[in-house]
């Protein structure tokens, strides 16, 4: 008897809705789309060779404005504008700089201005991840002419948003999903980043932790064989040689000294959060003059050239000055100096929204201070086992993990340019205190501020989805009555009323031969423009599509969304309706199977109750 009420419920599916079904090319169980993934791979590493020779491109662009700016010369050798010879003209220089960046803005694209890496999570978020193809061109072009005229910025900003753009132009011209898109982006941003710096698993980071918002196969494996591409890119044009590495050698510190560094972390920490938000004062400060923004990267590039002036080692990208804060060398003069007056020029010259990077700088004014607090712990504590160029390089690390919450990022990135793996354990220790202290005291980061102002909200957890763990036949409701087409809307009623069923929101509907028909709304059933003669299968709604009882619940929301619909019977694979699953029970089962609830599973105190009575049981039996 069971199995025949059993069998009772299965309804069988109509010959033309298997046909279009066979249409819409659904199948019972989802098909992993491995050959686009292979597509979209083979996109990544074209599009990062690309990048590679665009990045040397940069760089020699940067360093040709550089020369011709500051030394009268028209020549692609690298000279770093500290050595200039112009006297107070050189206060000019960055402001004419900044006059060409605010018409090339104003005129091209104002997407050139900002740092890079902000503007390609907006797109990302909430532009389907389409960039304008100009921006492949302009942004490089003005990044070159801000740094080339003095600037104290980095290529990396640039590079990034500039194989941002690149992607994300070739993912328009193709016919490809927003998603892929997102992955094209994401692999030219990532790529570049290698390509300037050689370090492939830092971009791989990068792209996780601030591009993709997501790790999955379908976006990893592109994005880590441009990463490979652009680091491939880096070795060939540039050399196989870390980009900061130096003659020192870190030797694999001490337990006391790691205590120290992840101390140095947190100060470091507290430090980056006071940069971002004298970052933002600045762009604050900057929408307040009353004249156009055109003319803010020229105020902005004044206030560079003056410091410049008096210091000359913050004009331009100061890779140079990263390599000698490593050594451990410096004096305390210029460490105050790089620190203190790099941080001035740059924050008000990004305040002022001109092109450049943040990643750079960022890492100067960290890796100057943390060599400061280790000369000031060895000056006071010289047996305490640390050395300062490794005090410098968890103060770089640390920084760029408080300002941007990228902590994965900046610990291989510190060892991928310098070559020092013995400091694993320090970065460690002080990019996980700086990133704690950055969580706290801050809502956003020196990356998600600017477009937080906006409304746009940035995801800042990377949680499996909960729809995907879930199948439709733990969720999926019993058929529950069926309806003959061909009865009344009275005689459903009375017939509800007298079997005395719980009254379902929906209802199935066959026709005589017990082929599905429709779903029914129960709400329909006492609409009064409909009268009570009227058969049932006048007012049943066709379902253009069901629903496989082994299919995830993600995929069923997607299904009713492209069909419109709220609810869906469900089928075992074959020809017969097993059940029926709406939209309320897809969010009834999120939120059973979610993290909103707080529940106690073992009670310490009801065990330890059990443990005193079992006790004081055992002592009776023992007098006894």
């Amino acid at each position: 008897m069971k199995s025949n009420e059993k069998e009772e419920k299965r309804i069988p599916v109509s010959v033309s809705l298997q046909s279009t079904l066979q249409a819409e090319d659904i199948t019972s169980e989802p098909v992993y789309q491995k050959q686009r993934v292979l597509t979209i791979s083979v996109l990544s590493v074209l599009i990062a060779f690309g990048i590679s020779f665009i990045a040397k491109f940069l760089v020699y662009l940067i360093d040709l404005v550089t020369n011709i700016s500051f030394f009268g010369t028209f020549s692609i050798a690298n000279h770093s504008p500290a050595d200039n010879t112009l006297g107070w003209w050189v206060v000019l220089l960055p402001a004419l700089g900044g006059v060409v960046v605010g018409l090339m803005a104003l005129y091209g694209s104002k997407a050139i201005r900002g740092h890079g890496i902000p503007e390609a999570m907006e797109t990302i978020l909430t532009n389907q991840s389409k960039v304008k193809p100009t921006v492949t061109y302009l942004k490089p072009i003005s990044s070159a002419i801000a740094i080339g005229t003095g600037g104290p910025f980095g290529a990396e900003g640039p590079i990034i948003a500039t194989g941002g753009a690149l992607g994300s132009t070739i993912g328009q011209i193709l016919r490809i999903t927003p998603n892929e898109r997102k992955i094209l982006l994401t692999a030219g941003s990532t790529a570049g980043m290698a390509a300037i710096f050689g370090s492939p698993v830092a971009g791989i980071f990068l792209g996780i932790e601030l591009l993709l918002f997501e790790f999955s196969p379908r976006s990893i494996i592109p994005v880590t064989l441009a990463c490979v591409t652009g680091a491939a890119g880096h070795h060939l044009l540039f050399g196989s040689n870390p980009v900061f590495g130096t003659d020192v050698v870190i030797q694999t510190p001490g337990n006391t000294a790691l205590i120290i560094y992840s101390v140095i972390g947190i100060f470091i920490g507290l430090a980056s959060v006071g940069v971002t938000r004298l970052v933002y004062a600045a762009e604050d400060a900057f929408e307040k003059i009353p004249i156009h923004w055109m003319w803010w990267p020229a105020l902005g590039g004044l206030v560079v050239g003056f410091v410049g002036y008096f210091a000359p080692h913050t004009l331009g990208v100061g890779y140079d000055n990263i390599t000698n804060i490593l050594t451990g060398r410096m004096t305390l003069t210029f460490l105050v100096s790089i620190c203190l007056l790099k941080f001035i020029s740059w924050c008000i010259a990004l305040g002022s929204g001109t092109s450049g990077g943040t990643l750079a700088p960022l890492f100067i004014i960290g890796g100057a201070a943390g060599a400061l607090i280790g000369n000031g712990i060895l000056y006071w504590f010289p047996s305490s086992g640390i050395s300062v160029a490794l005090c410098a390089l968890v103060g770089m690390a640390a920084m760029f993990t408080g300002a941007s919450r990228a902590f994965l990022t900046s610990v291989i990135f510190a060892i991928e340019t310098t070559g020092q793996t013995n400091a694993l354990l320090p970065l460690l220790g002080a990019c996980g205190g700086s990133y704690i202290v950055s969580f706290f005291l801050m809502n956003n980061t020196i990356m998600t501020e600017k477009i937080s102002r906006r409304g746009v909200k940035t995801p800042d957890s990377y949680e499996p989805d909960l729809l995907e763990k879930v199948n439709v036949s733990d969720v999926m409701l019993s058929p529950g009555e069926i309806i003959n087409s061909n009865s009344t809307i009275k005689e459903v009623l009375d017939k509800l009323q007298k079997t005395g069923k719980e009254v379902m929101e929906y209802f199935i509907v066959s026709d005589d031969a017990g082929k599905f028909k429709g779903l029914l709304k129960f709400e329909t059933l006492y609409n009064r423009k409909f009268d009570a003669d009227t058969p049932v299968g006048e007012i049943t709604e066709a379902s253009p599509v069901t629903a496989f009882s082994t299919d995830t619940l993600r995929r069923t929301v997607e299904r009713m969304a492209a069909h419109k619909v709220d609810v869906l019977p469900v089928t075992s694979g074959g020809e017969t309706i097993t059940g029926i699953i709406s939209f309320r029970s897809i969010l009834e089962a999120y939120q059973q199977n979610s993290m909103f609830g707080k529940n106690q599973v073992i009670s310490l105190k009801r065990r330890g109750l059990r443990v005193i009575a079992k006790g004081k049981r055992r002592w009776r039996n023992f007098d006894k």
